[in-house]
């Protein structure tokens, strides 16, 4: 009887096993254009734009500006990212041997003058600092602290 059952279990393993080896994959084609049509309506409405989309108006003001004054258009700035605005830029990063995508490049921005504005920031060159108090005014047992945490002997 026991080896009636420890067949009938070593036969059933095998099967369980051995079952994905012999299953076959079906592919069904769909014929129906509606099925393929609904399926790109459903792609189609799940693509989202990522990214900047476009150039502010006041952003593209200062870029006219800068480009007027490089010589690289004439005329007012409109605050509009017209067609002359575009060969413009395309120009000028051509003339630097950058690309020349319609939108501009952060190198070019640059330069025109147009980066991020630092004078701010703590390292800027005209930052002023408060020099550290005298090491003499530091509390005896603050000092040995710091110096026994930092392994001098001073």
């Amino acid at each position: 009887m026991l080896s009636f059952q420890a067949s009938l279990a070593f036969l059933l393993s095998a099967a369980i096993v051995s079952s994905p080896a012999f299953a076959t994959r079906v592919h069904r084609s769909t014929t129906s254009a509606h099925s393929h049509r609904s399926h790109l309506k459903v792609k189609a409405s799940s693509h989202r734009l990522h990214g900047q989309q476009a150039i502010d108006p006041a952003r593209v003001t200062v870029i006219q500006q800068a480009l007027i004054r490089e010589h690289y258009m004439s005329g007012d700035a409109t605050g509009n990212w017209d067609a002359t605005t575009q060969a413009a830029m395309q120009k000028y990063q051509g003339d630097q041997g950058w690309q020349t995508k319609l939108m501009p490049d952060s190198r070019a921005l640059k330069k025109l003058g147009l980066g991020p504005d630092y004078s701010e920031a703590i390292n800027a060159k005209n930052s002023s600092f408060a020099d550290p108090p005298p090491v003499s005014t530091i509390p005896g047992p603050q000092a040995a602290g710091f110096a026994a945490a930092s392994g001098t002997d001073r």
